[in-house]
C-alpha cells in the first residue's frame, strides 16, 4: 500500500470514528434528560464507537462478523449488571426504551464502517426524533380509536402480508385474461388504499370543525363522489348551507385532478409530463372556479364529514376486481372494437371509479404498443374522457340528491373543467 493510500484509509477510519461519537452524542443528549441514569451523553458515544472499532478490527482480521458479536455481549453484560444493580437500590423502571436505543446504537456504530453510512446517520437521526417526540406519539396513539387501528392495521395486512406473497408473472389464459397480473393488480390497489388512508387519517387529526378548505381537500383524497354525495343530502335539510357545499364539492373534485396526476407519475413514469399536462390544465380551470367561491363563501361555518373506514378488505378485494374488469374492457375493446370501444369503457368507468381506469389506462401507456399497450396520446384522451364523465356524474349526483340550489351552485364551477377538457379533446 502507497503512503497516499495509507494515508486516505487512515482518514475514512477517523470520519467513522468520528461520526459514530457525533451520533451517539445525538442519542445520549436526549438519553440525558431521562431519569434512567444507566446511558446518557457520555455511554452513548461510547457504545456507537465501541460497535464501529469492533466492526474495524472484524474487517482486518476477517473474523466474518465474530468480533462484532463479542462487542454486542459485551454491552448486553453492561445491561445486565446496571439493571442488577439498581435492583439493589430498590423497585426501579429498567428502561427497555434505553436499552433497545443502546443496541440499537451499537449497530449503528459496526454499520458505518460495513455499510452506507448514509443509512447509520438515517437511522440514528431517526432514533433520536423518535426519542424526543414521546409525549406526541403518546398523544397519536390516544386520538386514534379501535376503528383508525384497525384501518391501519388492515393497510399493514394489504401491503405487508399480501402484496409480498403474490406472484409477479402473467398466466397463458384465454385473451383478455392473459393481461392479468397478480402482483400489478394488487400494487395498485396498495396505492390507492395508502391515498384513501393518508386522507383518512388527517380527517381524524385535524377533527370535524376544520372548516370548508380542509372538508374539500380531504374529502378529494378519500372520495370525491362520497363527499359530493353527503354534503348534497346535508342540503336537503338546510338549504341555506347548498354555497358551502358547493364549495366543498368543487374542492374535492379538484383534490380528484391532483389525485389523477399522482397515479399517473407512479403508474406511468416513462411518460408522466405528457400523461399529467392535459389534467392539470383541468385542474388549473377548476382552482379559478374553487378561488371565486371561496371569497363569496368562505365565513360561513362548516364541519366536516364522518367518513368511513377507507381500508376495509372487501373494498380492497372489490377494487382489485374493478381494476382488473378495466384492464380486460381495454383490451377487448382495442382488439374488437377500436378507438370508439376504448373510450366507451373510459366514459362507463369514470363514472363509477375513477382509480380504476386511470391505473389501468396508465398500465397501458407504460408498456408501449409494442408490448400491447396503447400510445400516450391515446391515454391521456381516455384519462379526460373518464374525468369527465366523473365531473359530469358528480353534478348529476348533486342534482339529484341534493337541494335544487346545490345544483345552480355547482353549473358553472363544474362545467368549467369539462369544458376545458372538451377543448383540449378537441384542439389535441
Amino acid at each position: 500500500m502507497t503512503a497516499t493510500a495509507a494515508l486516505q484509509s487512515t482518514a475514512e477510519l477517523f470520519q467513522q470514528l468520528g461520526t459514530s461519537v457525533l451520533l451517539g452524542m445525538l442519542v445520549g443528549l436526549q438519553r440525558e434528560r431521562t431519569d434512567w441514569s444507566i446511558a446518557g451523553l457520555r455511554t452513548f458515544p461510547l457504545v456507537t464507537v465501541l460497535g464501529a472499532l469492533a466492526a474495524m478490527v472484524d474487517q482486518s482480521r476477517d473474523a466474518h462478523g465474530w468480533l462484532i458479536a463479542a462487542g454486542l455481549l459485551g454491552v448486553l453484560v453492561l445491561v445486565v449488571v446496571a439493571n442488577l444493580y439498581r435492583l439493589r437500590r430498590g423497585p426501579a423502571d429498567f428502561g427497555s426504551t434505553t436499552v433497545a436505543a443502546l443496541l440499537l446504537m451499537y449497530f449503528v456504530g459496526a454499520f458505518l464502517v460495513v455499510g452506507e453510512q448514509l443509512v447509520a446517520v438515517s437511522v440514528a437521526t431517526g432514533l433520536a426524533v423518535l426519542l424526543q417526540f414521546k409525549p406526541e406519539l403518546q398523544g397519536l396513539s390516544a386520538r386514534l380509536g379501535e376503528r383508525d387501528l384497525r384501518a391501519v392495521m388492515t393497510f399493514a395486512l394489504i401491503s405487508g402480508v399480501i402484496l409480498p406473497v403474490l406472484p409477479n408473472r402473467t398466466y397463458d389464459l384465454v385473451p383478455p385474461l392473459n393481461l392479468l397480473n397478480p402482483l400489478e393488480i394488487w400494487l395498485m390497489v396498495v396505492l390507492i388504499v395508502g391515498i384513501s388512508l393518508g386522507g383518512y387519517l388527517s380527517y381524524k387529526f385535524f377533527g370535524r370543525g376544520a372548516g370548508i378548505l380542509l372538508g374539500g381537500v380531504l374529502g378529494g383524497a378519500i372520495s370525491s363522489t362520497a363527499t359530493t354525495l353527503g354534503y348534497a343530502r346535508r342540503t336537503r335539510l338546510d338549504a341555506e348551507a347548498a354555497p358551502v357545499a358547493a364549495l366543498v364539492v368543487v374542492i374535492a373534485s379538484n383534490v380528484m385532478f391532483v389525485r389523477v396526476m399522482l397515479e399517473l407519475v407512479v403508474v406511468a413514469r416513462d411518460h408522466a409530463v405528457r400523461m399529467v399536462l392535459p389534467v392539470a390544465a383541468l385542474f388549473a380551470s377548476g382552482m379559478l372556479t374553487s378561488v371565486v367561491l371561496w371569497f363569496i363563501v368562505r365565513r360561513q361555518p362548516a364541519d366536516l364529514l364522518e367518513h368511513r373506514n377507507p381500508t376495509e378488505l372487501r373494498s380492497a378485494l372489490l377494487f382489485a376486481l374493478l381494476y382488473a374488469g378495466v384492464v380486460m374492457g381495454l383490451d377487448v375493446a382495442k382488439r374488437h372494437l377500436g378507438g370508439t370501444g376504448l373510450y366507451g369503457v373510459a366514459l362507463v368507468s369514470g363514472i363509477t371509479d375513477m382509480d380504476a381506469i386511470v391505473l389501468s389506462t396508465a398500465h397501458l401507456v407504460q408498456l408501449g404498443r409494442e408490448s400491447g399497450g396503447i400510445a400516450p396520446d391515446t391515454g391521456w384522451r381516455l384519462v379526460i374522457v373518464a374525468a369527465l364523465a366523473n365531473t359530469v356524474g358528480k353534478w348529476s349526483l348533486a342534482a339529484l340528491l341534493g337541494h335544487r340550489r346545490l345544483r345552480l351552485w355547482l353549473a358553472i364551477p363544474l362545467a368549467l373543467p369539462v369544458l376545458t377538457g372538451a377543448l383540449l379533446l378537441w384542439l389535441m
